[in-house]
């Protein structure tokens, strides 16, 4: 993999974070078929990875389980590439994950995708659910990288992941701060940066991966992909209305009550204390909402800045059919040729 930074969203690769959001009234089994036909769409739109995230005890969110929602997802599709935005590992044996994402790549060969965050995913509580103890803290994170990579290779002595060992599965590294950054460098990988809901650090971030990273077998340049919140309608008051959804949801979550996917509010940001909106203004600064012309404008202002090598959109929107329509008019709008300046 190889990767250069572009201006133009018209030149660069976008591809789909999905949540696999369970809305209000519903349950995660329909959440999770709208994830498979969410991918199925994107893929004959053109939209190059089909990411899920781990996240636990979340009330709107039916990913967990990431690896097997995966693998749900890669057998209702054919070409899209399939994968972890991320896995977060300090939860996990670096062995499990190996044979998990080896499976996977087993079934869906050359479409498979891993990438690693180093946070709980979750509160104390749940982590300390999963884990039984917290003796497994994310300051070990590098070394369960390298353990991890070393299971692919084949170089853990005895033991071995089958499925898994020989298998070239990309490995990425995620992250909302700079000890990502230094790390992806470090190690020569491409960096996934998650401003679509922590964008304050990404300047200092994208500048520092960029000007630390050391050429590895798997990247020769370094690689930025950053995340995008993208909710397109054919109108400005549409799209806005569509986000409130999201709002919502961030405002639950921040306060400590994170909750299913309300449907939209009208007015929702209008009735909210300054502080929240200010929350809301900084953790959903990197976006684009609005008519399609309204989007590509954001989505053209947002690389012009971050000079992205791909970016990966997420749309938290409660109905269905907009979802799917709003990454229709996504692509459509970042796609569309520009006229030519004036002479």
């Amino acid at each position: 993999m190889t990767g250069r930074a572009t201006t133009s969203a018209r030149m660069i690769p976008v591809s789909v974070l999905d949540l696999s959001p369970i809305v209000e009234g519903s349950d995660a089994g329909q959440s999770l078929s709208n994830s498979a036909d969410l991918a199925r769409h994107v893929e004959r739109l053109g939209y190059k990875r089909f990411w899920m995230a781990e996240h636990h005890s979340m009330p709107g969110i039916a990913s967990a389980a990431t690896a097997v929602a995966l693998a749900y997802v890669g057998s209702q599709t054919s070409t899209i590439r399939i994968g972890a935005g991320g896995i977060m590992l300090p939860n996990h044996a670096p062995l499990i994950i190996a044979e998990q994402f080896g499976t996977l790549e087993s079934l869906f060969p050359g479409r498979v995708d891993l990438g690693l965050g180093r946070a709980p995913g979750t509160d104390q509580a749940a982590a300390y659910a999963m884990r039984r103890n917290l003796a497994s803290d994310a300051d070990r994170f590098p070394q369960d990288i390298v353990e991890l990579m070393g299971y692919f290779k084949g170089e853990n002595g005895r033991v071995r992941a089958i499925p898994g060992e020989g298998l070239n599965i990309p490995i990425w590294i995620l992250g909302s701060s700079l000890f990502g950054a230094q790390l992806a460098a470090m190690l020569g990988l491409p960096y996934a940066f998650a401003s679509h809901f922590a964008p304050q650090m990404i300047v200092d971030a994208v500048k520092i991966y960029r000007e630390r990273f050391e050429p590895s077998e798997q990247l020769d340049r370094p690689y930025v992909m950053l995340g995008l919140n993208a909710i397109v309608a054919p109108t400005d008051e549409e799209a806005q209305l569509l986000a409130t959804s999201v709002q919502q949801a961030f405002v639950a979550l921040r306060s400590g009550h994170p909750i299913q996917l309300p449907p939209p509010r009208p007015g929702y940001a209008d009735d909210l204390p300054l502080e929240a909106r200010a929350i809301l203004r900084s953790v959903l600064s990197a976006s684009a909402i609005g008519s399609p012309e309204t989007a590509r404008r954001q989505t053209e202002e947002f690389i012009a800045r971050t000079r992205p090598d791909e970016l990966i959109v997420t749309a938290q929107v409660y109905d269905h059919q907009a979802r799917l329509r709003s990454y229709e008019l996504f692509m459509e709008a970042v796609r569309q040729p520009q006229p030519a300046p004036e002479l």
